[in-house]
C-alpha cells in the first residue's frame, strides 16, 4: 500500500510483513527528500522507521498513547497519522512541526522538544487514567487512555530526569512500557540468534505464566517461601545477566526485554505483541542504526542529526559554505585561549559539534568534558571545578540551559564562582519552533546577583568578551545567536578592549536614541542610517552588557534625546528593555518616552529567522518603522 493511501495507523495494521518492509523503504525516501529541502532531523528519523511501524501495528493510537522523547524521531509517526499531505510544510512557517504537538494531532499524546521527558509524562498519563477509573471522574473532553508507551533514545537516558521517572515507575508498578531506542554499537553483539531466542522465551505467554505461577507457589510455602523466592529471583537475574544488559532496570523493578533488532519488523511486532498486555512496568531494548538507508547519514550520523538543506546525491550542504557561525568562532577562540591558559576547561552537555567544541576536544582532550544530556550536572560540575581555581567554560544552547537554572543560582552565583556560560542559539533559532527558541535567557539571568551578562554584536566582540569573562573573578554569561557572524570573517586577531559595564556609541544624534543588544545592533544601525536620510538623527548605542548596564551613558542619552527605543531578541517581560526602563524610572527624568522592541508574551512558533524577526519587528525594517511611528509624537523637551 503506497503512503498516500495511509490515512491513519489503522491502515498500517492491514499490511503484511512484506508490505510493511516496502512501506518502510518508501517512508525513508520521503523523509530524505523532504529534509534535503526543508532541513531537519534526518539520521534519528531514518533509524526509527521500522520501530514506528511496529508500534502502530501492535498498539491502537490514539487510545493507546505513544510519548516520543525529544520527538526528533517522529517523522514516520507523522506520515502515518494523517499528515502525509502536509509533510512538505514540516518546519516551515505555519506548517507542521518537526516535533510532536498536542494541538496538531490526536496521535501526538504529549508535546516534546527537550530530552528525557517521556517516561515522567507517560507515567503521569497512566496515573491519571487509573485515577479516572478508580474514582469514576467525569471528564468528557478526554477519552480514557489504554496502554501508554514512552519511546526514548539511549542519549536521553543520560539525563537524571529519565532515571527519576524510571525509579518512580518501579515504585508504582504500573503497566508503563518504555521503548529504549539504542543506536550505539557498544552492545550490538547481543543482537543475534541467541538474543532473539532468549527474547522470545522471556516475553512469551508460557514463560510469563510459569514465572507467576512459580512465584505464587514458592511464596505459599510456610516459612521457606520468601527466602526461596528471593533465591529463585537471583538465579533468574544471574542467568539473564550472562546474556542481557538489563539488570539495572530489573533492580529498579522494571521488567527488561531485549536487546532486539530495531529494523526487523516481524520480530518487533512479535515482541510488542507479547508484552502488550503486561501489567507491570516493562522496558524493551531496541537496537537501531542511526541514519539507516542513506549512505552519507549512516557514515556521519552526527552531521546529519540536525541538518540544513542538502544535495541528496552527494550529501553536500546547500548553505553558504563560506559563512562562519558564531559557534565556530567561539570554539576557535576558546581553543586559542586554552593554549595560553592551562586552567581553562570546556564543558558540553551532549552538544560538542553544535557548540563548536570539536577543535577544542581534538587539541585538549584532557580538558574537555561532554557530560551527556545533563545540563544541571554540567553547571554544578563546573562550579566544583571553579571552586578549585580552574576556569571552566560551559557551552550550552540557551533553550537547554533553562534546565540548569537552579544550579546557576545556588551553585555558581551564590558562591561567586568564576564559571563562564557560553550561551549558544540565543534569540530566535528558527524552524525547530517554540521548544528551541532561545528567547528567555536574558529574562532568567539578569536578575541573578553576582552574574555579569553580555552579548556581542559581531565576531570581534565575541572573542573580546570571552577573554574578559575568563579574567573576571566571578560568574559571567555571553549570549550569541544561531547562524553566521555579523560582519564576520572569522576571529580577526587581538586588539578590541572591552570594560565590564561599558557600552559603545556607534552613531550620535539628538532626536532619538536606539539602545540595542547583541545581534540586533547592526539592524538598528541600518535603521538609523535610513532615518538620517529623512532628517531624523538617531543615536545608536551598542549596549554590550545586559548586566551591569552602562547607566551613565544611558542617563546621558535619555536626558539628551528624551526618546529611547530598546531592541533585543528576547522576551520583553524581564528582558533588556525592562532593565533600562527600571533604571530610568528610578532616576525620575521628566517627559521621557520609552518603547521596548522584543518578543511579546507568547511562544515563538517555527519559521525562518528572517520571517520571525520581521513578524516581531526586530529586523531593520521593523526598527525603522517603529522609529517613524514613535517619532511622530514629539517629546515635551528636546
Amino acid at each position: 500500500m503506497p503512503i498516500e493511501n495511509i490515512k491513519s495507523p489503522a491502515d498500517v495494521k492491514s499490511l503484511s510483513p512484506a508490505e510493511l518492509k516496502d512501506l518502510a523503504e518508501e517512508l525513508r525516501e520521503i523523509i530524505i527528500e523532504r529534509v534535503s529541502i526543508n532541513g531537519g532531523h534526518l539520521a534519528s528519523n531514518l533509524g526509527t522507521v521500522e520501530l514506528t511501524l511496529a508500534l502502530h501495528y501492535v498498539f491502537n493510537s490514539p487510545v493507546d498513547k505513544i510519548v516520543w522523547d525529544v520527538g526528533h524521531q517522529s517523522y514516520t509517526h507523522k506520515l502515518i497519522t494523517g499528515r502525509y499531505e502536509k509533510f512538505e510544510t514540516i518546519r516551515k512557517y505555519k506548517g507542521i512541526s518537526g516535533f510532536p504537538k498536542i494541538d496538531e494531532s490526536v496521535h501526538d499524546a504529549f508535546g516534546t522538544g527537550h530530552s528525557s521527558t517521556s517516561i515522567s509524562a507517560a507515567l503521569g498519563i497512566i496515573e491519571a487514567r487509573d485515577l479516572i477509573k478508580k474514582f469514576k471522574i467525569q471528564n468528557s473532553k478526554f477519552k480514557i487512555p489504554g496502554k501508554v508507551l514512552a519511546v526514548i533514545g539511549d542519549g536521553a537516558m543520560t539525563s537524571g530526569l529519565a532515571f527519576e521517572g524510571l525509579n518512580h515507575a518501579g515504585q508504582l508498578k504500573k503497566d508503563l512500557i518504555v521503548v529504549l531506542n539504542d543506536n550505539e554499537m557498544s552492545i550490538s553483539k547481543n543482537v543475534g540468534a541467541l538474543a532473539a531466542y532468549l527474547n522470545r522465551i522471556l516475553t512469551g505467554d508460557l514463560y510469563q505464566r510459569f514465572k507467576k505461577q512459580t512465584r505464587a507457589f514458592l511464596e505459599g510455602i510456610p516459612k521457606l517461601g520468601t527466602p526461596v523466592t528471593k533465591i529463585a529471583q537471583k538465579a533468574e537475574e544471574t542467568l539473564k545477566g550472562l546474556f542481557l544488559p538489563g539488570i539495572l532496570f530489573e533492580e529498579l523493578g522494571i521488567n527488561y526485554v531485549g536487546p532486539i533488532d530495531g529494523h526487523d519488523i516481524k520480530l518487533l511486532i512479535e515482541t510488542f505483541g507479547n508484552i502488550k498486555n503486561s501489567t507491570e512496568p516493562t522496558l524493551v531494548h531496541v537496537i537501531t542504526k542511526k541514519g539507516k538507508g542513506y549512505e552519507f547519514s549512516e557514515k556521519n550520523p552526527c552531521i546529519f542529526h540536525g541538518v540544513g538543506p542538502f544535495e541528496i546525491e552527494t550529501g553536500s550542504s546547500l548553505s553558504d559554505a563560506a559563512a562562519v557561525s558564531y559557534s565556530a568562532i567561539f570554539g576557535r577562540a576558546l581553543t586559542e585561549l586554552a593554549a595560553e591558559d592551562e586552567r581553562l576547561i570546556a564543558i558540553s552537555a551532549a552538544m560538542r559539534e553544535g557548540t563548536g567544541l570539536e577543535c577544542f576536544e581534538k587539541r585538549f582532550p584532557d580538558r574537555f568534558y561532554d557530560v551527556g544530556i545533563a545540563e544541571p550536572h554540567a553547571v554544578t560540575f563546573a562550579a566544583g571545578i571553579a571552586a578549585q581555581g580552574l576556569r571552566p567554560v560551559v557551552a550550552i544552547y540557551s533553550t537547554f540551559l533553562q534546565r540548569g537554572y537552579d544550579e546557576i543560582i545556588h551553585d555558581v552565583c551564590l558562591q561567586k564562582l568564576p564559571v563562564v556560560f557560553a550561551i549558544d542559539r540565543a534569540g530566535i533559532v528558527g524552524e525547530d519552533g517554540p521548544t528551541h527558541q532561545g528567547v528567555f535567557d536574558i529574562s532568567y539571568l539578569r536578575h541573578i546577583p553576582n552574574l555579569t551578562v553580555m552579548a556581542p554584536k559581531d565576531d570581534l566582540e565575541l572573542k573580546a568578551m570571552l577573554e574578559l569573562a575568563l579574567k573576571h573573578n566571578g560568574p559571567s554569561a555571553i549570549r550569541y545567536p544561531r547562524g553566521k557572524v555579523s560582519q564576520g570573517s572569522g576571529v580577526r586577531g587581538q586588539g578590541l578592549e572591552i570594560d565590564i559595564g561599558k557600552a559603545e556609541i556607534l552613531k550620535e544624534g539628538f532626536d532619538l536614541t536606539l539602545i540595542a543588544i547583541g545581534n540586533v545592533v547592526y539592524p538598528a544601525l541600518g535603521a538609523a542610517e535610513r532615518l538620517e536620510k529623512e532628517g531624523i538623527k538617531a543615536s545608536v548605542i551598542n549596549a554590550r552588557f545586559i548586566k551591569p548596564l552602562d547607566k551613565e551613558l544611558i542617563l546621558k542619552m535619555a536626558s539628551k534625546t528624551k526618546r529611547i527605543i530598546t531592541i533585543e531578541e528576547n522576551m520583553i517581560a524581564g528582558g533588556f528593555g525592562s532593565a533600562v526602563l527600571e533604571y530610568l524610572n528610578s532616576m525620575d527624568i521628566p517627559d521621557i518616552k520609552i518603547k521596548i522592541l522584543g518578543i511579546p508574551d507568547e511562544f515563538v512558533e517555527q519559521g525562518s529567522q528572517a520571517i520571525l524577526r520581521k513578524k516581531y519587528g526586530i529586523d531593520e525594517e521593523g526598527i525603522y518603522q517603529a522609529c517613524k511611528a514613535f517619532f511622530s509624537t514629539p517629546a515635551t523637551v528636546r
